[in-house]
């Protein structure tokens, strides 16, 4: 057996509310520290020994996952201002083709971006924030080739397919045209925070130099955008925080007029708007409507004293979103747990779900740019139903299934799939809702193995969806669970509130109260109990193991935001300041004291915790990648440790893996190869 690698231990004296915490790790955030790169590909080098064994099956896993795929893919075209947009795949390449197509899918094929072609010369190449001007002359487009998820935005002549000069550096890639189609408005990131703090307008034909500011966001806890009204009629700011929004708004005719405030920021007054004839329809959380609730009002005043109800708050129903069109809006609710689609007519006269029947599944809009049609777009899924997309008619109530995901493995059938919905009790009572899929045939008989995912932050839901790579887990005997854990807003907006600030150790007790559940009734037991997460998926996972290291088998923290207490401290780390309202600002006694007492990394002791892989990338922006080393570091010197403990970091990548959408699967197949060695599975 090889020897892990240990890093240096240099500690580091950080007090903070006459509270002294030592950092012996403290150094590893010295990105550019020759020993730092050296210690990571030590990590690197260790893991890659350890699981050698592996290298075979890893990749028969790959091949198996990618077999699954249909390669040469396509989107359901979308239509917006007389054209057809297309994403297309072709076989063996990892990128999107975007083209378009003038009126009718039968006319000839216009090609917008090959991003193969423009990825060749980099490890890692994302383009986003597609934006065609009005005219259909020109498109606006970011690009990331750091994983830093900053963006260079670029013009493309779509007449002459000249890309012009125009580089338009630290911005979030998303960009929107003013009707005069010359005028470009766009956001920049903070290049130390990566705060999205600025709007500027960029006209074309001058040098990026002049560009103009036009509003600056300056409350580090506010991150701010700039979008165009789905009517076309608004260029619209918006400026939010977790629990405040404030927009502003001009005429897209006039791109040169000053923005006006729509109704100034108020402690705990969320909401964002849209736009529909002579009103602006908001979604907020007024009058404390916990839920949510769409009111509306008149251009000429958008204050908050003239908004009425359009849909009024309701204690079990989340309002999620609303889509707007000439005719009709689609509204997304959230009742008992899963979402419907309800359709109104403007002059409210009709009023109606789109019917579903299932027992857990995804349900929501998909691409609807287009806002003179009757024709609505959804998407469906569950654990065992491919996600397919359908085109509902909502004056005719009829309903076209446009595509359904294809799954090439020919023993595929969903119907030999079980999909179940259960409910554990937490430790205080409450009732937490989990998701459950497995083959036919697995018996509950305690003995099966078993995955748990979790997140469990920013009131971000895990609805249950369907993924081939999953099969190859499923397949081999493996029940697969998601825990809807509070943090999350899959029982409503409460059910968020009561998983965050000086509530969140409620997400942890319902992880393990899932687990407790699942072992209990015969799904599993802990020596066949395995825990994913990522990101705060990674914190729920680290901190569930400081608190029961004994009921798991092994774990895979992703990218994990393990060392809250002192990134929470930096305000110089991206996204520190825009988060307080999510953990606690820890400069206050009482939020520092709660996050230091469930951070991972300040809470390892000398458990026999299981065993881990722990992931990370070396450009990342969310959770940086000292976290994870340092943590894993930590665990390192612990004497009862004696499982399997292995760390990678990609040295491309950030926060969001590899880009290309085959090297992502390779990085899958590692997980799942992990997970099956430890329980004796090599084919």
């Amino acid at each position: 057996m090889n020897t892990p690698p240990k890093a240096k231990q240099i500690p580091k004296k950080l007090v903070k509310h006459n509270d002294e915490r030592i950092d012996e790790f403290y150094w590893l955030n010295e990105r550019d520290n020759p020993e730092v790169k050296a210690y990571l590909e030590a990590e690197n080098n260790y893991y890659k020994e350890e699981t050698k064994h592996l290298n075979r099956f890893t990749d028969d896993l790959f091949a198996e996952m990618k077999s699954r795929i249909k390669e040469d893919d396509e989107s359901v075209p979308y239509f917006l201002n007389e054209y057809w947009y297309q994403a297309k795949f072709e076989t063996g390449k990892d990128y999107p083709i975007y083209i378009r197509k003038f009126q009718s899918l039968e006319a000839k094929e216009e090609l917008l971006f090959d991003v193969n072609k423009m990825a060749e010369a980099h490890d890692y190449y994302k383009l986003s924030g597609i934006a065609i001007s009005p005219d259909n002359t020109m498109a606006a487009y970011g690009v990331d080739n750091v994983s830093r998820r900053e963006y260079t935005i670029q013009v493309k002549n779509l007449k002459t397919g000249e890309i012009l000069p125009t580089k338009i550096e630290k911005t979030t890639g998303s960009s929107c045209w003013a009707n005069d189609n010359k005028t470009l408005f766009y956001t920049r990131k903070d290049p130390q925070t990566l705060r999205s703090y600025q709007i500027y307008k960029h006209v074309l034909g001058t040098d990026v130099s002049q560009d103009q500011l036009v509003y600056q966001e300056d409350d580090e806890t506010y991150n701010c955008f700039v979008y165009k009204s789905k009517s076309k009629q608004f260029i619209i700011i918006g400026s939010s925080s977790t629990l405040q929004d404030e927009y502003r708004f001009i005429n897209a005719n006039t791109p040169d007029a000053q923005f006006q405030v729509f109704q100034e920021r108020q402690p705990e007054l969320e909401y964002s708007i849209m736009h529909y004839d002579d009103y602006f329809y908001i979604l907020t959380n007024k009058d404390d409507a916990q839920n949510f609730k769409l009111m509306r009002t008149k251009i000429a005043e958008t204050s908050s004293k003239h908004w009425e109800d359009v849909i009024k708050h309701r204690e079990d129903v989340l309002l999620e979103d609303v889509e707007i069109f000439k005719n009709y809006l689609v509204v997304t609710e959230r009742f008992n747990g899963l979402s419907r689609l309800r359709v109104m007519s403007w002059d409210f006269n009709e009023d109606f779900f789109i019917p579903i029947s299932s027992e857990t599944y995804t349900i929501g809009t998909s691409t609807n740019p287009d806002f003179n049609t009757d024709t609505f777009r959804y998407v469906f899924s569950s654990l065992t139903t491919p996600t397919t997309v359908f085109d509902y008619n909502l004056s005719t109530k009829t309903e076209v299934k446009m595509k359904q995901q294809a799954v090439l493995d020919h023993s595929f059938d969903a119907s030999n799939y079980i999909e179940e919905r259960q409910w554990a009790t937490a430790k205080d009572g409450t009732r937490v809702p989990m998701s459950i899929v497995y083959k036919k045939g697995v018996k509950r008989n305690g003995e099966n193995p078993l995955l748990q995912y979790g997140y469990g932050s920013y009131g971000h839901t895990v609805d249950p969806f369907f993924s081939t790579t999953r099969l190859s887990l499923l397949n081999r005997g493996f029940v697969f669970v998601i825990a809807h854990i509070r943090g999350g807003e899959y029982l409503g907006r409460p059910w968020y509130e009561e998983g965050k600030m000086l509530n969140k150790n409620n997400t942890f007790s319902d992880f393990i109260a899932v687990s407790e559940f699942l072992i209990t009734h015969k799904y599993t037991k802990s020596e066949q109990l395995f825990a994913m997460g990522g990101s705060a998926g990674g914190l729920l996972i680290g901190s569930v193991i400081n608190l029961r290291p004994e009921l798991y088998q092994g774990v895979i923290a992703a990218v994990p935001f393990v060392d809250v207490v002192t990134t929470m401290l930096d305000e110089s780390i991206p996204l520190t300041t825009g988060e307080y309202d999510e953990w606690g600002n820890p400069n206050q006694s009482e939020y520092y004291h709660y996050i230091k007492s469930y951070s991972p990394y300040d809470n390892v002791s000398n458990y026999n915790y299981p065993n881990m892989l722990v992931t990370t990338g070396f450009y990342d922006s969310q959770v940086q990648y000292w976290e994870p080393a340092k943590w894993v570091a930590k665990l390192r010197l612990q004497s009862n440790y004696s499982k399997k403990l292995y760390f990678e970091t990609n040295m491309n990548t950030g926060h969001g893996g590899a880009s290309g959408r085959f090297e992502a699967l390779k990085e899958l197949a590692k997980e799942y190869a992990f997970l099956f060695d430890l329980v004796g599975i090599d084919r």
